[in-house]
């Protein structure tokens, strides 16, 4: 097979995967007539067609589907031989990608990332703060971070950080006026301000438990955010309260700005994990990575929105 045939089955399981000739080009580095180029000439040699194309969406053909099924183990088992090549090197070495949300970046990726970097200086790491449950495979991330409870479980994930509380918060100023919620159930006559989820786009619901009973409440009030300072910000001033993470708001707690509420309802749930697809032989430089971050305590599981 010539280096131009192995290249256009290459760019044409790119478009497959990612459904998309513009997220495809984006990914390789090219332009998108280009990549639709390549994809005809791919076509017309085979003589079948594809890809079907509409407005919104890329799907494969029959034959496209066979013609995945083929490549899919083909160029994995390429990946694979390359990455045990890479292996040999004396020291950690390439480029690793990872997807994580702003606070688990912040909180627990890069202090090992910082220290790694310095440590071994031909190894670069690209991160992608994004709070979506991202697909790391047709992205081409090598691994990603989220919270335990939203991992697919037929991933490998490798707890990173302790478990974590949720706080619900208020003003000094809000509580002398309105009192102080004793219960979950005793929200719904506060003034709450709501976050929208990222992930899914709706309001999220505040979750509580205690003495293994779980509650969830849908507060309502004055103010929708999906940035976590500004939540804070807006309950120092009295706006309502907050129902954020608790190392979120330890600074306000710390500087008089804001008190808690409900604590013994907030139990820890599972904390941040690195997550990636099943490999043999890891690279010697995510290698390093994933034993950099791993926790070495236990955690129990629990769903938070918060990430």
């Amino acid at each position: 097979m010539r280096r131009e045939e192995l290249n256009d089955l290459a760019v044409f399981l790119a478009v497959a995967e990612a459904r998309s000739f513009t997220r495809a080009a984006a990914t390789l580095g090219t332009s998108q007539s280009a990549i639709s180029q390549i994809v005809r000439r791919l076509e017309t040699s085979i003589g079948l067609k594809l890809l079907t194309r509409n407005t919104r969406n890329v799907a494969p053909t029959e034959a496209g589907e066979q013609l995945i099924a083929t490549l899919r183990p083909a160029f994995n088992e390429i990946d694979t031989r390359l990455s045990a090549l890479s292996a040999l090197r004396e020291r950690p070495a390439g480029t690793i990608r990872i997807t994580s949300s702003r606070h688990a970046a912040e909180t627990v990726l890069w202090p090992v990332v910082s220290r790694m970097l310095k440590d071994y200086p031909e190894v670069t790491v690209e991160v992608s703060i994004d709070s979506h449950l991202t697909d790391i495979i047709t992205d081409r991330f090598d691994a990603g971070i989220r919270l335990g409870e939203q991992v697919a479980k037929d991933m490998i994930a490798v707890p990173i950080g302790p478990e974590l509380r949720m706080a619900v918060v208020g003003a000094p100023a809000y509580f002398a006026e309105r009192g102080r919620p004793l219960t979950p159930h005793e929200l719904t006559s506060h003034r709450c301000i709501n976050i929208r989820m990222q992930t899914k786009g709706g309001l999220y619901t505040w979750e509580f438990g205690r003495d293994g009973r779980d509650l969830n409440v849908r507060v309502e009030g004055p103010l929708i955010l999906n940035d976590v300072p500004m939540i804070l910000t807006a309950a120092a001033e009295g706006i309502g309260l907050a129902c954020v993470m608790e190392d979120q708001a330890d600074a306000f707690l710390k500087a008089g700005k804001l008190e808690r509420v409900l604590e013994d309802w907030c139990p820890p749930f599972s904390g941040y994990h690195l997550y990636y697809p099943d490999r043999r032989q890891l690279p010697p430089a995510f290698s390093l990575l994933v034993d950099a971050l791993r926790y070495r305590q236990a955690t129990r599981r629990r769903q938070s929105p918060v990430s």
